[in-house]
């Protein structure tokens, strides 16, 4: 029907242009961000499904890092633990040593320093080895452990301030006034004798003042160690405990049923026991000891010292057991979490994104019924002229 007012062909063609002017637009828009779906209205539900696939992806991306740090947590431990072993063997080395005849006096003096330097070590990895500023396998001391050292501070302090005549200062005084005295009857008149009084004297001071020396640095240490032992002490119930003294808990996984515990806390205690009975002087807080332990020149001692270290190096291999088991658990977990994490940005992937060979050829075609549209419309137009040939 031919009308002036109403001209349906040009109408249908405006339409249809309409139409295609939108399939292009977003057609543009999904080529140029990349994504299929860039609003709720362009697939509501697969926006929902992929918001879901999102979520657990990033979730599990944290998880992965979690499990890396619990690992190179675990890994820290392990090898404070293998330094410790190390240790240990040492000192069953001299408890072995020192339990032969061929041994004397002197020999077990000796090895019972370089045995009381590694127990100070062995207090030290184990009570401060730390991870991320948290210290790991430490325990804060007890009423027994701060009265051991009030103890070893008082004898020290004693030893060097002693107004008896019998403490170390008195007796570098006295070797000191010797020499003085030998000194004056030289220069008064040299003899053999007096020459033999003078280095007597000397050797005496040098001594005297030798042993005052290693008092005073015993002391020293003995006050610290006691300051260490109060001030873990009177920490509030636990906060002195490392991080394996009780049971961890390990997010390992986007959901909050996707976790891992590990307890450690009994081996670790096994462990502490066993050390502290293969040698008085370990503690558990990390301090040195100033104390001179008695475990190889008592009478028996390096015997039995052999058979009680043993028990500590299995007790410390107890330990290293069930950390390496739970290494290996967080290994499994993380190659777990990257395969599901792989296959679940996949699937978002696969809803989220552009296909560019799909969308390339659907711009060109609306490109193409675009300028289609516009000739027809303008051919739609150009139908009104046709009224006037019929008026005329």
């Amino acid at each position: 029907m031919l009308s002036l007012h109403t001209n349906a062909a040009a109408l249908s063609a405006q339409s249809s242009i309409s139409k295609t002017q939108q399939s292009l637009s977003t057609s543009m828009t999904r080529l140029s961000t990349g994504y299929r779906i860039n609003s709720a209205m362009d697939d509501a539900a697969g926006l929902q499904i992929a918001t879901r696939l999102k979520a657990q992806t990033s979730g599990m991306a944290m998880a992965m890092r979690n499990t890396q740090n619990a690992t190179s947590m675990i890994q820290t431990a392990d090898g404070a633990l293998g330094e410790s072993v190390n240790i240990l063997v040492r000192m069953k080395d001299l408890a072995t040593q020192a339990a032969d005849g061929s041994s004397t006096a002197d020999d077990r003096a000796a090895m019972q320093a370089e045995f009381d330097t590694l127990t100070n070590e062995l207090s030290n990895v184990l009570g401060n080895t730390s991870f991320a500023g948290a210290k790991l396998m430490s325990k804060q001391a007890n009423a027994s452990d701060v009265s051991a050292a009030l103890l070893a501070k008082s004898v020290d302090a004693t030893a060097v301030g002693s107004s008896t005549g019998t403490g170390t200062l008195n007796k570098a005084n006295t070797a000191t006034s010797a020499l003085a005295t030998a000194q004056s009857n030289y220069d008064a008149g040299p003899t053999d004798a007096l020459a033999t009084a003078l280095t007597t004297a000397a050797k005496s001071s040098a001594d005297a003042n030798k042993a005052n020396a290693v008092a005073v640095a015993k002391s020293a240490a003995s006050t610290a160690y006691h300051a260490l032992a109060e001030k873990s002490a009177a920490a509030a119930p636990g906060t002195g405990d490392g991080k394996f003294a009780a049971n961890l808990q390990f997010q390992i996984g986007a959901s909050t049923t996707e976790t891992m515990s590990f307890d450690l806390s009994s081996q670790l205690g096994a462990m502490q026991v066993a050390i502290k009975g293969s040698t008085a002087n370990f503690n558990t807080f990390g301090a040195a000891a100033s104390t001179v332990g008695t475990e190889l020149t008592a009478a028996g001692g390096a015997s039995a010292a052999i058979d009680k270290l043993q028990t500590a190096i299995d007790s410390v291999g107890t330990a290293r057991s069930a950390l390496g088991a739970a290494g290996n658990r967080l290994d499994h977990v993380a190659t777990n979490l990257a395969n599901v994490s792989t296959n679940t940005q996949g699937a978002a992937g696969r809803i989220m994104d552009t296909d560019f060979a799909t969308e390339s050829s659907n711009m060109t075609a609306s490109q193409m019924l675009l300028q289609a549209g516009t000739a027809m419309l303008k051919q739609s137009n150009s139908m009104s002229s046709m009224v006037m040939s019929l008026l005329q």
